[in-house]
């Protein structure tokens, strides 16, 4: 019948619009995907708030989400995702595979990390392309986050990397640990992208109240105390004066 992919925002679930939580209490069935990113609330409180009993679902479900396709082809589907709804690739592909097979697909935005960056001070239509910065292993250990950051400077744009999390786990990469990694590539490579002196901004909790936000070296970054995730990090490009100043007050030793 439809599948509806709502947008919660990036805090708890007060951040859902008006629009979408009407969606949500119209659907036959709600589910929640809750492993690319995390919020500042239990389902428990998502489901007191809102009226509604919420699955849970794991990334197995959505991909490639056959499942999930079939159920909305005669049922009110909602999927309530982090953020908005089609910054993850995930979504975009479900949206595509569920037009496919004549399923109604509606999409309620929210505000995204690519938008609540802007609080830095950085010029959004400034920054090139988006990276995650994966968990390495033992045979995984991609640059791709590496190579992103090196194309985006030499066109003077910013980069925005997104620190992996496994919820599941619980295990959420920290600042301090991307910039780790980063080095290490740095160390093999020897392309003088990323260095203790290159200057970084460090994000923690976006579109939080406790939103925390340092500017500073690399170096200084590896040390600071971002507190709880999530985190992402920031290496920008060329600045505009106004840039400059914006994220001077960010700056750890700043009075």
């Amino acid at each position: 019948m439809s599948l509806t992919l709502i947008g919660l925002g990036l805090c708890d679930y007060n951040d859902i619009s008006l629009r979408g939580l009407e969606a949500l209490k119209q659907a036959d069935v709600v589910y929640f995907e809750n492993f690319t990113n995390i919020l500042a609330c239990s389902i428990k409180e998502m489901e007191k708030a809102y009226g509604r009993m919420i699955t849970p679902v794991k990334r197995e479900f959505l991909e490639p989400g056959e499942g999930l396709i079939a159920e909305a082809q005669s049922r009110r589907v909602a999927l309530l995702v982090i953020g908005d709804p089609l910054t993850a690739t995930t979504h975009i592909s479900l949206f595509l595979r569920a037009k496919e097979k004549g399923v109604a697909v509606e999409v309620i935005h929210n505000a995204s990390v690519m938008s609540a960056v802007a609080i830095t001070g950085l010029q959004p239509y400034k920054f090139g392309m988006t990276s995650s910065l994966p968990f390495p292993g033992s045979s995984f250990k991609p640059e791709t986050a590496y190579e992103v950051i090196k194309r985006n400077k030499a066109s003077g744009m910013h980069t925005l990397l997104l620190l992996d999390l496994k919820p599941d786990e619980g295990r959420f990469m920290g600042i301090g640990e991307a910039i780790d990694i980063l080095l290490s590539i740095e160390e093999k490579r020897l392309d003088g992208v990323f260095a203790t002196n290159t200057p970084c901004i460090g994000c923690a909790r976006l579109g939080w109240p406790d939103c925390r936000i340092i500017c500073g070296k690399a170096s200084e970054l590896r040390k600071a105390d971002f507190g709880k995730p999530p985190h992402c990090l920031v290496v920008p490009g060329s600045l505009h004066f106004v840039e400059e100043e914006a994220i001077g007050g960010y700056r750890l030793n700043h009075s």
